[in-house]
């Protein structure tokens, strides 16, 4: 089957199902706001949800991982994690996938990153379709992530009572086969799909003032933009905005000696280029004194080195960094304000 349908009423039944295979990770309700736990029943999942506080990028990338542990006397190492648990990301959506696509990228780049691949093998994703913005900090249609692209096993598309599972691997293929509570998709249901998506590009509208191209060479040309001034005098550097990103990977290795000074843990933890210490080397020289530079940094590696390095753009337009701005800088406006400039 390439696409299958779930009746909405069974959903609980299949998420038994799937709890049964791996540990399943979900969007949940926390406050006014959502976060991707461990769930144990459908009714805790949120299928209608502005984007996780953070990405599930925590699950795949933890923000504290060990690496090794070692001896100093006689000097030994050892591996940090024998093994990694089975699990599926359940009712992600476009946008996060997009940035596991992007991770992909980094981590298989040589050399290839082996804690990651190892997690990557052993994740299943599950994602449902958006059919309407999650709020107005969005930028996804921009980025061409209001639809699915791949990176994914099973894809949800609610349709009235039920859901259209596209099934887009071997793994996405097994959490359905041999149940009778799925089916395959008829034409009538292929027809609803078409007319959804129809509907959807009425809906969905470019955030962006120029196509992604036109953004590309602005970034080419506006290095030293008055923008980037205009940004530092908002900018608190609080470092919310690379936290909560989908497709930040920068992070530091701090080694953790145990009081006998022989044994100890090296750890890798997440890293901002936002933080004041980030660019200092040897001698105090600090290659990005302010956070003008910060945050042009910041931008520069979601719209321009990214493409030269792997042609590829890693702002997914989840919106989570206008969001969680303190300072209420928005990214949609400051990338029209590049744009704008003569």
């Amino acid at each position: 089957m390439k696409y299958a349908v779930i009746k909405k009423e069974d959903l609980n039944l299949w998420v038994k199902h799937l709890m049964k295979k791996a540990k399943l990770y979900a969007p949940k309700r926390k406050e006014n706001l959502f976060v991707f736990r461990q769930v144990k029943d459908a009714s805790e999942i949120c299928l209608s949800y502005i984007p996780t506080i953070l990405p599930p990028k925590k699950y795949y990338f933890p923000q504290k991982e060990k690496l090794l542990k070692f001896n100093i006397n006689p000097f030994l190492t050892s591996k940090a994690i024998e093994g990694f648990e089975d699990f599926i990301l359940f009712a992600v959506h476009t946008c996060d996938i997009a940035g596991i696509q992007c991770m992909d990228v980094v981590f298989r780049d040589g050399p290839e990153d082996p804690n990651y691949l190892n997690r990557k093998d052993k994740m299943t994703i599950i994602g449902i379709e958006c059919l309407q913005y999650c709020d107005e900090h969005a930028n996804c249609v921009s980025m061409g992530n209001h639809v699915p692209r791949g990176g994914y096993d099973l894809m949800m598309i609610e349709l009235s009572e039920k859901f259209i599972l596209h099934i887009n691997s071997e793994k996405g293929e097994k959490l359905v086969s041999s149940l009778d509570y799925i089916k395959e998709a008829d034409e009538k249901d292929m027809i609803s799909l078409e007319r959804l998506r129809e509907a959807k590009k009425k809906m969905f509208k470019e955030e962006f003032s120029g196509s992604l191209p036109e953004i590309y060479e602005v970034f080419d040309k506006r290095f030293n933009s008055s923008v980037w001034k205009d940004i530092a005098k908002q900018c608190v550097a609080c470092g919310n905005c690379t936290a909560v990103c989908p497709t930040c990977y920068c992070f530091d290795v701090i080694d953790e000696v145990e009081l006998s000074l022989n044994k100890g843990t090296r750890y890798r933890m997440w890293n901002s280029c936002l933080m004041d210490d980030f660019a200092k080397v040897a001698g105090g020289e600090d290659f990005r004194k302010g956070r003008d530079a910060r945050q042009r940094h910041r931008y520069y590696r979601k719209f321009k080195y990214p493409v030269d390095k792997f042609n590829r753009y890693f702002c997914t337009g989840c919106g989570r960094c206008t969001r969680s701005c303190m300072a209420g800088i928005k990214l949609v406006e400051t990338v029209n304000s590049l744009l704008k400039e003569p």
